[in-house]
């Protein structure tokens, strides 16, 4: 989101899953092409660009809108998701609705990066989120991705159920957004790198992803990561295999540029002559496509020490407890150029709102 929402009423900051304006009452919906909130009657709001119906998924907490030219009633992130508890399956679908809310950032991020979104119902190996609970009926999910299908457990929505894996786990960070950023950099390394130079440049630092992952996933639950990881590595489970490393490290860059982004909505700036974590100013921008990765890392490593600081201050752990080395600023900076010499196209923006084409049976 390059701007602030706000209740289109009475203008007052509302968040990304917001259904009812806590101020004024207004009922709303987000219209995803102009990123905007716009207020409903009956379920239904027209503008100049047409008619826009609440997503039939509202009743567990979707605040989406449908075009009425659209080829079905749910809207597209709902839409992208293939495989969700049954109907009767009450405490999971409260769960989706939690994990949900989280796809949902996560596509507007993409979007607004310009990453193509290719629905998996219009294109085999496309994009698709398969939302399902361990609590389910004792059945076992694995997080994780497969042939464009994101699996997500829904049973990690609760908080005591993430804390005890990352606890195991020995985990600085853990949580669904971070799972969904993670995953949908396996689905983009694929998409993005399509030439044998990039590929050659991708193995260079992140290693040979044609390498056993079986062997590789053995060994790393045998002995753990190998000493002195941190120097070029993100985290410990970036140093599994390469595709683990593309992955976290594209789930990083998605932190950065996604919170320096919402910085810049809100406003936040370090001044030079009031800051005493930078010599010059700091400001944010919510759009870094045409800066150097240079760029985003410096505003990242004074915004994420400001950050940390408030946290501390509430008596909470770091918001962002990693180093970025030298290797690592490497590896950030290759993705960097692939995702933003992506051409961000209307085409694509549209698609992100309509996805052209029906669901399979």
């Amino acid at each position: 989101m390059s701007s602030t929402p706000r209740c289109p009423s009475c203008r007052r900051f509302v968040y990304l899953d917001t259904l009812v304006c806590p101020e004024c009452g207004t009922e709303m919906g987000m219209q995803v092409i102009d990123r905007v909130f716009v207020a409903l009657r009956d379920g239904r709001a027209t503008g100049d660009d047409g008619t826009w119906f609440a997503c039939s998924e509202r009743e567990w907490g979707c605040n989406w809108l449908v075009r009425d030219d659209a080829p079905a009633g749910r809207c597209i992130s709902c839409r992208l998701t293939r495989t969700r508890p049954d109907q009767d399956d009450t405490i999971a679908l409260e769960k989706l609705a939690k994990v949900e809310e989280a796809k949902r950032r996560l596509l507007l991020q993409v979007g607004d990066l310009g990453l193509p979104i290719v629905p998996w119902y219009t294109t085999p190996g496309g994009l698709g989120f398969d939302l399902l609970s361990s609590r389910s009926d004792g059945r076992k999910v694995i997080i994780g991705h497969a042939n464009g299908i994101i699996t997500i457990d829904l049973a990690e929505s609760l908080d005591d159920v993430r804390e005890a894996v990352r606890v195991k786990l020995g985990e600085p960070y853990r949580t669904i957004l971070g799972h969904l950023r993670h995953e949908i950099g396996h689905y983009y390394q694929n998409v993005l790198i399509q030439d044998d130079e990039t590929w050659a440049r991708c193995r260079d630092l992140f290693g040979d992803e044609r390498a056993s992952y079986q062997e590789a996933l053995k060994r790393h639950y045998a002995v753990g990561a190998p000493e002195s990881w941190q120097d070029s590595f993100i985290s410990e489970y970036a140093t599994m295999h390469p595709w683990e490393d593309f992955a976290e490290t594209f789930a990083h860059y998605l932190h950065i540029v996604g919170t320096l982004q919402t910085a810049a909505a809100i406003g936040i700036r370090l001044d030079a002559g009031v800051s005493t974590l930078r010599d010059i100013d700091v400001v944010p921008r919510d759009d870094y496509r045409d800066e150097p990765v240079g760029r985003v890392l410096a505003d990242w490593a004074a915004l994420s020490q400001g950050f940390n600081r408030v946290n501390r201050s509430m008596g909470l752990g770091d918001l962002y407890p990693f180093t970025i080395t030298q290797p690592v600023q490497r590896k950030l900076a290759f993705l960097h150029e692939i995702i933003t010499r992506t051409p961000l196209t209307t085409d694509e923006q549209v698609a992100l709102a309509l996805a052209p084409g029906e669901e399979s049976a």
